[in-house]
């Protein structure tokens, strides 16, 4: 038999009682006939009863509900920790592989950025998507130079699928993933350098001094969607070749200015310090550069690299609806009958 919560509570209401009137008057001239309360004392006002009747009601039906409640809870977190596990074997992946061909590092960079500022603000199209892997698009002048950037990443692409249980990871996803990884190993690199070259002791410091956590704002756009064709052509100048007018037009384009401009200066073509000294020719551009390479010369660069973070963040989900179900897979569920104890 089932026993409602209600049933089990006393009635916060009182009883009713009925006054019991004397027919002796008063001495009052009137001669009107009091009645007294014989034995309640209400104390409790309408809208405490109303109140504890809501609690009680609500109680019961959280009690109710508890187990969906925690089920839902429970998948969620799941969930959380299949993309936190396999974000952190991408992560483990791409370090190994950048670690070994250095050289690729600014390849990676620009393949990014290029990917990334085919977006077009009035289409609502283009974006980071993928969409550079495609042959007529990686052979555009404007990524020149790229190709063994990409093909690294189509090797590294292959050992990732084959440990996913979650599906293979979007084109989208790994080459903002690879330009994440490539960024931090320079700031990694700085730090060595800083230590003498002692790369534990260069390790230490940039866990100590660097911005290291900041990345978990880029991280959470973990779920991109790939283009399934080419993005339409002469949305990307070519970074080499292009004044800083024509920078600084494209950056607007998609909503950044001077101070993105400058602190992407590493991933608009090949040479860093060319860029940076092309940039500061700029009246608009020129504080942000020496700002910049100020913050570099410190321990800690700060400035340069949370404002690296923010503005790579902010390129690389342009236009994307992130799938944050992306990489998570249905869990094994386990027979109990069919356990040996």
């Amino acid at each position: 038999m089932n026993v409602s919560f209600l049933s089990t509570v006393s009635s916060p209401l009182p009883t009713l009682t009925t006054c019991k009137t004397t027919t002796t008057t008063t001495t009052t001239s009137v001669g009107v006939i009091r009645c007294r309360k014989v034995d309640t004392d209400v104390s409790l006002h309408r809208r405490e009863i109303l109140n504890c009747v809501g609690a009680t009601i609500g109680m019961e039906m959280i009690g109710s509900s508890g187990s969906f409640v925690e089920m839902a809870s429970a998948a969620d977190l799941i969930q959380r920790r299949q993309r936190s596990e396999f974000l952190s074997n991408v992560k483990g992946t791409l370090q190994i592989a950048i670690k070994g061909k250095p050289e690729l590092i600014p390849s990676l960079l620009t393949l990014a950025l290029n990917d990334s500022m085919t977006y077009d603000k009035a289409t609502k199209s283009g974006g980071p998507n993928g969409s550079v892997r495609f042959s007529s698009e990686i052979s555009r002048p404007e990524n020149k130079g790229l190709s063994a950037a990409l093909d690294s990443l189509e090797e590294v692409k292959k050992e990732i699928d084959s440990y996913s249980k979650g599906g293979p990871i979007a084109y989208a996803d790994l080459i903002q993933y690879a330009a994440q990884s490539a960024a931090k190993a320079t700031f990694l690199a700085s730090a060595i350098r800083k230590c003498g070259g002692n790369e534990e002791k260069g390790r230490l410091l940039y866990t100590a001094y660097g911005s290291n956590g900041q990345w978990g704002l880029f991280d959470r756009q973990f779920g991109r969607t790939d283009a399934l064709e080419p993005d339409p052509e002469g949305r990307i100048p070519q970074w080499e070749k292009a004044t800083v007018q024509e920078m600084k037009d494209k950056f607007t384009a998609i909503g950044f200015g001077p101070r993105q401009l400058a602190v992407m200066s590493a991933f608009l073509g090949p040479d860093q310090a060319a860029t940076e000294a092309l940039l500061a020719t700029d009246k608009d551009v020129s504080p942000w550069v020496e700002k910049y390479q100020r913050s570099r010369e410190t321990v800690s660069q700060t400035d340069y690299e949370v404002d690296l973070i923010t503005t790579l963040t902010k390129l690389s989900s342009l236009g994307q609806q992130i799938n944050y179900e992306a990489y998570t897979y249905p869990v094994r569920k386990i027979e109990l009958s069919k356990l040996k104890l």
